[in-house]
């Protein structure tokens, strides 16, 4: 072998420095081609080749995504590098845009679809906002009537010396639908007619609107019964030409499909507070009693200062929202040295009248109080009752934006199982006003009056005591109200009083500042405002608006810790 072919041979044998190619490209588009370009080591000449073909292939590919139709791409080397340089030109905006709507729309309905265009002209072209503006213009189309409606054509024109992109698009509304009959699966232990309760806004013969659909879906995933629930409309396949009534309407039936929860659910759980101390409890929970859909809760709560047992049925609610449940509780607590037996009995309705929550009651009670340093007394009352709540709120868990309102009035008669006649009426405001992006402020308000010739004879539950957390911070829970030898009853009058003002340091945690004031008082004459104020850490738990707070109670002249977790509106 001659000796030029064997030192060749060995040239060949040899490794050779893989070149690493490096990318330079400004910055607004240097991410999205590290992100996506595979560079890799070069390993020789002809893999040199096949990179820069790769890179001249794929890199406009990639900024033409976000409106670069220009680029220029220079690929150049050395001994051990390869430099991409990416020069991406000027991008592209909107130019004209053209929206066709085919079919039986309304001029109206077609001025506000092309108004609610997306991708406007003047602005940057990218492909991703081109595909949701597109999806967009269909997704309000679909939403109200034209359920079949479909994007039949869509073209971006680009103009690369004038730097602009002309858009057109067509879509075709088809037919307009309205609402046919439920056809409901999935149900295994309940009737059809269940469902047919909890559906307020699908009607058949009803024009259709996908918002229906969805708060039927929501109204029947809140129940106990279902673990998923899902709602669609039946549409027609592509290529059928869905039969359509006098109005030019085509019915379609709507899919109702249920997966049924478990009927029975059991729970145990342990917690502190500040106002009743450390707690256990256990519940039972039956959704289908007696095979009914009756609604059964029951459990145990044993706490330092309060021991609770209570079993409650609630109904399916009727065709006008109304629920009806009925339930008894036992109670038995001693707080601020006041020893309280109780037994009650009753029956609810609830029913949601637009944005205000309505509750009825009729409630029967038998309570035996024994205040330390005085004889022990036995109270009952029939009473009926009636509350209201208003609540407007983006986030009931959110305490920085809402506002509610609450008011509540019962009474009871000597004529009618009570021992005293009496007509309680209670209101509560709470309100959080936002003071910019990080700040906001909590108002709280209470009062309540028991109109009665004296508080003899009246259950404590109807009569007023406060002090604790999410009421006047500084003092113990239930420790302001009326002083009867050692032991604090409740009075006939509350007035409590609360700002707070809290600032975000995070999206979830907060720093607060506030001050209370109230008292509960058998005359008006008597009441003197507690003060208490302090400082405390907010968080947005997932559960609800979690506080920490270190208050001082001027009237004792004492600090103290209060904890609470509490929805505000």
């Amino acid at each position: 072998m001659h000796k030029p072919v064997v030192l060749a041979a060995l040239l060949l044998a040899l490794p050779v420095a893989a070149a690493v190619p490096q990318l330079q490209a400004p910055e607004d588009v240097r991410q999205l081609l590290t992100d996506y370009l595979e560079l890799g080591d070069v390993a020789d000449a002809p893999a040199e080749a096949a990179f820069e073909r790769r890179m001249r292939r794929e890199v406009p590919a990639l900024l033409a995504t976000e409106g670069y139709f220009s680029p220029q791409v220079v690929v150049t080397g050395s001994d051990d590098t390869l430099l991409v340089d990416v020069d991406p030109g000027v991008r592209s905006t909107v130019g004209g845009v053209r929206i066709e709507i085919v079919g039986a729309v309304d001029e109206a309905r077609r001025e506000a679809l092309r108004q609610g265009w997306k991708l406007k002209s003047g602005q940057p072209f990218r492909q991703a906002d081109w595909d949701d503006a597109k999806q967009s213009l269909l997704a309000d189309l679909l939403a109200v009537d034209f359920a079949g409606g479909r994007l039949q054509d869509s073209t971006a024109e680009v103009d690369p010396a004038a730097h602009s992109v002309d858009l057109h698009v067509v879509v075709a509304a088809g037919p307009p639908y309205s609402f046919g009959e439920l056809k409901i699966s999935g149900l295994k232990r309940y009737e059809p007619a269940l469902i047919e309760r909890y559906n307020r806004t699908v009607e058949a013969g009803k024009p259709y609107r996908e918002d229906r659909l969805l708060a039927l879906q929501t109204a029947l995933q809140d129940t106990p019964y279902f673990g998923s629930v899902t709602v669609s409309l039946e549409r027609s396949k592509d290529g059928d030409s869905p039969p359509v009534d006098a109005d030019g309407r085509v019915s379609a039936p709507v899919l109702v499909h249920v997966r049924e929860r478990a009927p029975y659910q059991v729970s145990l759980g342990a917690g502190y507070s500040t106002n009743t101390g450390a707690r256990v409890e256990a519940n039972y929970r039956s959704s289908d009693l007696f095979g009914r859909a009756w609604e059964l809760h029951t459990g145990v709560r044993i706490e330092q200062l309060r021991q609770t047992a209570y079993a409650d049925v609630f109904f399916p609610p009727d065709d006008r929202r109304r629920r009806d449940g009925v339930g008894m509780a036992f109670q038995s607590s001693d707080i601020e040295n006041l020893a309280l037996e109780s037994f009650s009995v009753g029956a609810t309705r609830v029913q949601q009248r637009g944005s205000v929550e309505q509750r009825l009651g009729l409630n029967w009670q038998e309570e035996k109080q024994t205040p330390k340093g005085s004889p022990t007394t036995t109270n009952q009352a029939l009473t009926a009752q009636a509350g209201w709540t208003w609540r407007h709120a983006r986030d009931p868990l959110d305490p920085s934006e809402g506002i509610a309102l609450q008011f509540q009035l019962g009474g009871a008669s000597k004529q009618l199982l009570s021992d005293q006649n009496f007509l309680r009426t209670y209101f509560r405001y709470a309100q959080g006003v936002p003071l910019g992006a990080s700040d906001g402020l909590l108002l709280r308000a209470e009062l309540g009056a028991t109109l009665a010739p004296s508080s003899n004879g009246i259950p404590q539950d109807f009569l007023f005591r406060t002090g604790g957390s999410n009421s006047v911070r500084g003092y113990a829970y239930q420790s302001l109200g009326v002083q009867q030898g050692e032991a604090v009853v409740g009075g006939r009058y509350l007035m409590t009083m609360s700002a707070e003002y809290t600032h975000w340091i995070t999206p979830s945690w907060g720093a607060a500042a506030f001050v209370d004031a109230g008292d509960a008082q058998d005359s008006r004459d008597a009441f003197d405002l507690a003060v208490g104020y302090g400082l405390g850490a907010r968080w947005k738990s997932p559960v609800g608006p979690l506080g920490l707070d270190l208050a001082y109670g001027q009237r004792d002249g004492k600090l103290r810790f209060d904890f609470s977790l509490a929805v505000p509106f």
